[in-house]
């Protein structure tokens, strides 16, 4: 059964990288929202009269915290009404419709495995909520590997607070990379990182959040390095 439609109000709007913006919104009717690190909510924006044209959905970058306050991170894609309308037209106070939470993407029952986290883009936003879960709740677990691709410095999301986490939580790895600029960290796209950092063919799961294309790509390349399809979970975008 689908969760209910409810309103929030928007409370604070940050930009957080060129094209990104952070959005809190809160519950009006709900004093919990509880959902699973990796979940997501779904808007509907007045930007059709049609009701599924209407609808955009969006990980929650935040973690469960006992209140009814969520994080949002939204990229504005150039030819994408609904970020254009919420770009141009939504500012702090005003309502939002919402319903939520859905999905399975979420952290694994057992850690017992070396988790890696492959994103690119808004992509990275369920797997901060995760790493600040684990953070918080202190759960057992093997190697931690964030993988997160993107073109330049200026677009690398929440990175003064991956490198923050990197000190804190042990055996977590933050591993960004561009493709669009010289640096001194890892340049190019995100897939010969894993492919190097499991050569030895360790027991792992990968977790893929982002666009088609480099989901795609990275499905078949780690079933070629011998991992089965079951090890792999992902979550689209557009």
């Amino acid at each position: 059964m689908l969760p209910k439609w409810q309103t929030a109000i928007v409370k604070q709007i940050e930009q957080a990288t060129p094209n990104t913006r952070k959005y809190w919104l809160e519950l009006v009717d709900t004093t919990i929202f509880d959902f699973l690190p990796g979940q997501f909510i779904t808007l509907d924006l007045p930007i059709s009269e049609q009701r599924n044209k209407r609808w955009r959905s969006y990980s929650i970058a935040s973690m469960p915290q006992e209140n009814n306050i969520i994080e949002l991170v939204i990229a504005k894609q150039k030819n994408g009404i609904g970020s254009v309308y919420i770009f141009d037209e939504i500012k702090v106070g005003d309502s939002l419709t919402l319903r939520g939470p859905q999905g399975h993407f979420v952290i694994p029952e057992m850690l017992n495995k070396d988790l890696f986290f492959i994103c690119t883009g808004t992509g990275i936003a369920p797997f901060r909520s995760m790493l600040l879960y684990i953070e918080k709740h202190n759960l057992p677990h093997k190697n931690l590997y964030l993988i997160f691709g993107t073109r330049r410095q200026e677009d690398l999301l929440y990175k003064e607070e991956m490198i923050d986490l990197q000190n804190r939580i042990s055996d977590f790895h933050y591993c960004p990379t561009l493709s669009r600029e010289i640096w001194d960290g890892n340049m190019g796209y995100v897939h010969p990182i894993y492919e190097t950092l499991c050569k030895n063919k360790q027991d792992a799961t990968f977790m893929l959040c982002g666009w088609h294309a480099m989901i795609d790509e990275a499905k078949e390349r780690i079933v070629n390095l011998g991992y089965e399809k079951k090890d792999i979970h992902m979550e689209l975008y557009g």
